[in-house]
């Protein structure tokens, strides 16, 4: 299999194992989509960790496997292909990207797929499709362009050009920039740490920025009154409160 699922202490690993550039063909995307799924349905899942090993995270597409699809072929696949990654991206839970080496093409767009992405001092991220005569279409023309406001991301976009850490955190495109031999760990320690946390709030949370990203404010602000209402009738509600007046702010323990 080219990705794993792999779970521990209430997070859940997906791992790209392709070698040696865990490039995203068909039937990677699919055990993805696969996986993501599982990952969503899966209670002792609170918290989900993307990797791609300790060399690269994922350095793009199958460029030879793609080359023999004709217009009809893409036409047929290319809903598949961002439903792959959407899966990802609706995660009800927190989701990190630990980003080392490459992050190319759909292996960037992966990375958008997460709610926060820490990169590794020798990561390099970039939508080079252009490069091919192509755009994005696993979602990057979309996701980075919210991500990182219009302009940058059509900088990145129309040149194809890759960035090192340090600028790709500038841009905002990535979150945190540590030694590459720590880019996992310390993602797996922010997503422990969130799977201690309570999971009704963390999903609500997480809905009503992305929903509300996605519409008008108005619109906006009536998920969140929902969600917020909502959550009053939940255990950890009330275990959190009842921590709070007794035991004061921040000593809440969730199961």
């Amino acid at each position: 299999m080219t990705v794993h699922l792999e779970v521990a202490e209430g997070v859940g690993t997906l791992r790209l194992d392709r070698p040696p550039m865990n490039a995203l063909d068909i039937a990677t995307q699919d055990r993805l989509k696969e996986l993501a799924e599982e990952a969503a349905r899966r209670d002792d899942v609170r918290a989900v960790v993307i990797h791609g090993g300790e060399k690269v995270f994922a350095a793009g597409a199958d460029i030879k496997e793609m080359q023999a699809m004709d217009h009809a072929a893409m036409v047929a696949r290319a809903r598949a292909l961002q439903d792959s990654f959407t899966a990802v991206a609706r995660i009800p839970k927190p989701v990190v990207a630990a980003v080392t080496g490459y992050a190319l093409g759909g292996g960037c767009e992966l990375a958008l797929c997460a709610d926060y992405r820490i990169a590794g001092e020798n990561a390099k991220l970039g939508q080079p499709e252009i490069l091919l005569g192509l755009i994005p279409g696993a979602g990057g023309t979309q996701r980075l362009s919210r991500l990182i406001g219009p302009s940058k991301a059509k900088d990145l976009i129309f040149t194809g050009r890759q960035v090192r850490a340090d600028e790709a955190l500038s841009l905002g495109l990535v979150d945190r920039v540590v030694p590459a031999a720590e880019v996992y760990e310390q993602a797996h320690a922010w997503a422990a740490k969130l799977a201690q946390g309570p999971a009704i709030a963390l999903r609500a949370a997480k809905e009503s920025i992305d929903a509300g990203l996605e519409t008008d404010i108005d619109t906006g602000l009536t998920v969140e009154r929902n969600w917020f209402a909502g959550l009053f009738a939940t255990e950890d509600r009330e275990r959190g409160m009842r921590s709070f007046v007794e035991e004061g702010p921040g000593k809440a323990k969730f199961g």
